[in-house]
């Protein structure tokens, strides 16, 4: 049996020997909407729970568009768009576009040209945010959780802002899209910190497809409701990154819309767990670098037994990558034990803990094999990973360990599913 991963921008082929125990594991397919745009349009005249787009703006104000970064596969052309269109029938706005880097690196100006298109480059004002520089950033007050709240200075200065985005499942926030365009999007990194805490990201709620009660998504939706007048629009897409729902209007209503529509797509119950889970990041861009491809690790944890094995196809293009300290947190620790152990000690916090803390997690449970032509074996192994040059041998090794009879699960999309034991 023949199966195509995502990866990259190409997809990997894989064969799978007849007599293996394969099952595969993938959402619902979601056809695309016929006329996507006049889909987006739509919903920004009939928004949920908000009136029209056009009825929320008035003259003389100024207007944060905010939009995805390079790492997500959002079609900002399309929302930015037709967003664009209706402010600019209303005279008199201040409009700026910002890009929602979060703690992520920002994007070259290549980069923004493909993502959003030239014509908004050219002519549309773009601020990409920097967390790192607390000059950028106005402190707008406290979380429940006890952490401090620090935004965009430029942005809190919006009159409303938009947020656009899509969704899907997030191994920690529960779902992308919502408030996440804010935070971590436009915060500061003591406000990312805070949310993405030891206690935080630890926490048994703070998984894939929970919202209620999980700590994350409460305190990211606390901080986007401080930081003043919002309306959403987001989508969700298919395999293909072809939109098949448009979610817009008030942040709770069209986000929690939005999510339960995913739900249903990619909610994927098994009977029992697996020995081996092959998964991806979802190809290009979500596999850009081994950083974003531990969801892929996460969404297969869930299925794999104790001891079992992981392998994850990621591209990894942008390597480990470089930029943030995710990288340097593995390489100086000995084991994921002793990462673990360093990430857990009182008073430790460091960007990109969090990435490292929810691969420790998964090493717990399972080894775990990278199959990348972006990455080098010494990279792999030195993020205490193991190298894999091809799935099949791979696969083929650890059946002489476990047996023929071994179960093997395949996850094309990756955390596009989220997979459970019903």
């Amino acid at each position: 049996m023949r199966v195509n991963l995502a990866y990259g921008k190409t997809g990997l082929s894989v064969e799978f020997d007849d007599d293996w125990n394969v099952t595969v594991v993938e959402p619902t397919f979601v056809p695309a909407l016929p006329d996507p745009a006049e889909a987006v349009r739509a919903a920004l005249e009939s928004p949920l729970g908000s009136p029209p787009l056009r009825d929320v703006v008035e003259p003389g104000m100024r207007v944060g568009v905010v939009f995805s970064d390079i790492t997500r596969p959002a079609p900002s052309p399309l929302l930015l768009g037709a967003v664009l269109e209706v402010l600019d029938a209303v005279p008199g706005l201040e409009v700026t576009l910002f890009n929602s880097l979060g703690t992520h690196r920002p994007n070259t100006e290549a980069e923004l040209r493909a993502m959003v298109g030239h014509a908004i480059v050219e002519r549309r004002r773009i601020v990409q945010n920097d967390t790192f520089d607390p000059s950028t950033q106005v402190r707008v007050g406290r979380t429940s959780k006890g952490h401090e709240t620090w935004l965009n200075a430029e942005l809190m200065r919006c009159d409303l802002k938009v947020l656009t985005g899509f969704i899907e499942p997030h191994l920690f926030a529960g779902f992308s899209g919502g408030g996440k365009a804010i935070m971590p999007g436009m915060a500061g990194q003591r406000t990312v910190l805070g949310n993405h805490d030891f206690g935080m990201v630890g926490d048994a709620k703070a998984i894939w497809g929970v919202t209620l009660g999980n700590p994350i998504f409460e305190e990211v939706r606390e901080v986007a409701g401080q930081a003043g007048r919002l309306f959403l629009l987001n989508v969700t897409l298919n395999r293909d990154k072809a939109v098949t729902g448009v979610f817009a209007g008030d942040l709770d209503e069209a986000h929690a819309a939005g999510c339960a529509f995913v739900k249903r797509s990619a909610m994927a119950p098994i009977d029992r767990p697996f020995d081996i889970v092959v998964t991806t990041n979802s190809g290009y861009p979500l596999d850009i670098n081994l950083y974003q491809s531990v969801k892929g690790m996460r969404a297969a944890e869930q299925i794999v037994r104790p001891g079992g094995a992981i392998i994850i196809a990621a591209r990894c293009a942008d390597g480990v990558p470089e930029h943030g300290l995710y990288g340097r947190i593995l390489r100086e620790s000995k084991s994921m034990q002793e990462v673990l152990a360093k990430i857990s000690a009182p008073g430790y916090l460091e960007q990109d803990q969090w990435q490292a803390h929810v691969q420790a997690l998964v090493q717990e449970k399972a080894a775990v094999y990278v199959r990348s032509d972006g990455l080098s074996d010494d990279q792999i192994r030195a993020a205490h990973l193991r190298p894999c040059r091809r799935i099949e041998d791979t696969i083929a090794a650890l059946l002489e360990r476990y047996g023929r009879g071994a179960s093997i699960c395949v996850m094309p999309e990756g955390p596009q599913t989220i997979p459970y034991v019903a």
